[in-house]
């Protein structure tokens, strides 16, 4: 089975691609680094040429608002343009839980319309949402920095190691697609500030941080359960934050 991976040379696509070598499938890792460029459509349908499924774990290279909406627009209708020309079977995209719950994230705005754009194509398609993962916990914790401080609000998050998120991702790319949402998010609950000390602690960073409901998340108020999954529907990756920490 060949599976392109457009994102390819990134944290998941790079480990996804990996993944389903081992597995046995042809996997293509497909980014600007490799010549694909779904910005501008260079090089998309030659590497679609043949393929049966498209993973699309692509980032935005710039998170201001305008631009990333133009990201993941412009891309997604390139991808799905290019998929339907080349007969692909599934189309997979990697999404982030509560994307749909916080409108005030420009980003967040961004990933819902990639989503619908997913959804309403002719394509069979498979959404993942998962949680934050372990990886970018000191990005969160960095970005709630005002001046000597950390603030941080009382949130629920519930990370995941980006390794479940892959072997998801793998266990999805070969299977039948759902044309709806699958949810992951990690074995542990967590609040949102706890989790900074925890993590502050783990690196030997003094910096103090404080419990404010007002704390921001990369630029956005949350409510409690903005950033975890709702009901019992999710998917559990196994890797609690110690072991992940240890290895």
């Amino acid at each position: 089975m060949k599976i392109v991976v457009i994102g390819g040379s990134g944290l998941i696509g790079s480990r996804l691609v990996t993944l389903l070598d081992r597995q046995g499938h042809r996997a293509v890792p497909a980014s600007p680094r490799t010549g694909v460029d779904t910005l501008t459509g260079a090089g998309v349908a030659e590497v679609l040429d043949g393929a049966d499924v498209v993973v699309d774990v692509s980032n935005s290279p710039s998170f201001e608002e305008t631009a990333v909406l133009r990201f993941f627009e412009t891309s997604t209708r390139t991808l799905l343009a290019a998929e339907a020309e080349a007969g692909v079977r599934h189309h997979v995209a990697l999404s982030i839980v509560g994307t749909d719950r916080i409108p005030d994230s420009g980003y967040m705005r961004a990933k819902v319309a990639q989503e619908a754009l997913v959804a309403g194509a002719d394509i069979p398609w498979t959404v993942v949402r998962a949680t934050q993962f372990f990886e970018f916990v000191p990005a969160i914790v960095d970005a709630a920095v005002v001046g000597d401080e950390v603030r941080l609000p009382p949130a629920l998050i519930q990370p995941v190691a980006a390794d479940d998120v892959v072997a998801t991702l793998a266990g999805i790319a070969v299977g039948a697609p759902v044309d709806g949402i699958v949810e992951l998010a990690g074995p542990q609950r967590f609040r949102l500030d706890e989790l900074g000390r925890e993590t502050l602690a783990a690196a030997g960073d003094p910096r103090p941080v404080v419990t404010d409901p007002q704390g921001r998340y990369f630029g956005t108020l949350l409510a409690e359960q903005s950033l975890v999954p709702l009901g019992d529907a999710a998917r559990t990756g196994g890797t609690r934050l110690a072991e992940w920490r240890g290895r």
